[in-house]
This record gives structure tokens, C-alpha cells and sequence, in this order.
């Protein structure tokens, strides 16, 4: 995939406060509105895909192609593994993934200087041209609004969303319950932890895309941000269209089980 700003891919070699300088530029280009060119009710996957089915589906002209995006960590996490598996109307397409070095130490809020390089090679890897992508990482939940989706989506100029299983920053507009309901949503609201972003800002929504009909037993809700070329409310949408009865939206759950493979594979293609 071409690099749209090539400025912006993630170099681990800065020093934190560059990199912090850097997010707020991304910030600065990103945009958290609609601007898209696929209609999002395609974009609904009906059952789970089976990431075992080695006949992928040619390309059609029909629905968007949509790619999850997941990582896993090799080496006692000296090297990040990233996976991609693209999907065109509830069916795989395509699949990529790629190893490169981390250089650098988890930092809360600059994960993209760590795994970023590792999900543009993977993407760079496939033979198709994706229109949205779902990466496991916050996007506009991120203490300078350019989180891992963020980043990914504006170097490369495609619709983005983050997808995270815990809450990086921001509120909640409501308490979250222990026992969510399944389809409800809570905006997360910017406070003083994102500096780039007035208070009250929606950046996301929590999202029980999953849950028990029992009180006893529960699921914790997803926090669902945008990242690039869309804005909260339909990242929220999308995402709960691509859950096909399990937790993670299918695009990512199925990056997740891509990842874990390569890593049982040691990494090797």
C-alpha cells in the first residue's frame, strides 16, 4: 500500500517527547468525521469466518474490502508479529503478515513506534487495496487523540478503527455496569488525560458486542475509537455489524487467530 505520508511512519529511533510532537501532528491531519466511499451496510458478517478455509473468495465488485489487523510478540517481544487478513463480503481475500524488530520498550501511549512497523510490511504484503481497516489498538481513545489506528490509518490514508479491550483514557459519559447489555453503548468523553482534545469531546464508545444472559457471568465492553476518516458513532456501528456472536469484530478475531498461528509457526512463512 502507498505511504500517503511517508513523514509519519513510526521510527522508534526519536526521543519520547519527539514522538509525543509527532502524535500531535497525526492528530492535527487525522480526520474523526465520515469520509469514506462504501456503503456501511455491507458491511455485516452474518456468521463467524472460518480462518481455517484455504479457498479464498476471488475479488468481486460489490462490498468494501475490509482488513483486520493484529499483532503478536516473538522473542520474549524483541520482535513484533503482524498479521492482516483481508475480507470482501464475509469471506477471506487475502492474507499477509510480517516480523520486524521492536527496538523499543512497550510506553504507554506510543505504541505505534513499537508494532507500527510490523502492520505497514504486513499491509504493504497484500495483493489488495483495503477500504477500511479494524487494527487491535485505540485510535481517538489516546492521550494525544493518535493511537495505533490513528497512525496507521493517516500514514497510509485509509478509514481506520481502533479496537481495544481496555480503556486508555477519557470517561465514560455513564457509569459502565457489571453486567453491560448486549448491543449497548456508552460514549467515552475526552477529560484532562487527552491533551489535545476538548472535554466533553466523544473519542469512542464502550461496546458490549457480546454478552451472558446471566448476571452471574459477564463480558467486559470493547472501546471502540475512531482512527482515521470516520467518526465515533459510525466506528461504533461498523464495528458491531462485523461481531459475528463472538467478542472481537470478525476482522480482528480472525488477525488474532492469523497471529497466533505464525507465532506457533516461530514466525516462519
Amino acid at each position: 500500500m502507498a505511504l500517503t505520508r511517508p513523514e509519519f511512519v513510526p521510527n522508534p529511533s526519536p526521543s519520547r517527547e519527539e514522538m509525543e510532537a509527532l502524535q500531535r501532528e497525526i492528530a492535527d491531519v487525522a480526520t474523526f468525521e465520515d469520509d469514506f466511499d462504501f456503503d456501511p451496510a455491507t458491511l455485516t458478517f452474518d456468521s463467524p469466518v472460518d480462518l481455517g478455509d484455504d479457498t479464498q473468495q476471488r475479488l468481486t465488485d460489490d462490498g468494501p474490502i475490509v482488513a483486520g489487523v493484529d499483532q503478536a510478540f516473538l522473542d520474549d517481544g524483541d520482535r513484533a508479529l503482524s498479521a492482516v487478513v483481508a475480507l470482501q463480503d464475509g469471506a477471506i481475500v487475502d492474507r499477509a503478515s510480517a516480523v520486524v524488530d521492536t527496538e523499543i520498550p512497550y510506553i504507554p501511549g506510543l505504541l505505534s513506534f513499537r508494532e507500527g512497523g510490523a502492520i505497514l510490511t504486513a499491509l504493504s504484503n497484500l495483493a489488495v487495496e483495503p477500504d477500511l481497516l479494524v487494527v487491535d489498538g485505540s485510535g481517538q481513545i489516546h492521550f494525544r487523540e493518535a493511537g495505533l489506528a490513528t497512525h496507521i490509518g493517516v500514514t497510509i490514508d485509509v478509514p481506520a478503527i481502533g479496537v481495544a479491550k481496555n480503556l486508555l483514557c477519557g470517561t465514560p459519559a455513564e457509569p459502565i455496569p457489571d453486567h453491560m447489555p448486549e448491543g449497548e453503548r456508552i460514549a467515552v468523553e475526552a477529560d484532562e488525560t487527552v491533551e489535545t482534545a476538548e472535554p466533553g469531546t466523544v473519542i469512542g464508545h464502550a461496546v458490549q458486542t457480546r454478552q451472558y444472559e446471566s448476571g452471574s457471568t459477564s463480558i467486559n465492553p470493547l472501546y471502540v475509537s475512531p482512527g482515521h476518516r470516520l467518526s465515533p458513532e459510525t466506528t461504533t456501528d461498523l464495528v458491531s455489524q462485523c461481531a459475528a456472536g463472538y467478542k472481537l469484530p470478525e476482522p480482528t478475531r480472525l488477525a488474532d487467530r492469523a497471529a497466533d498461528q505464525r507465532k506457533r509457526e516461530g514466525g516462519e512463512e
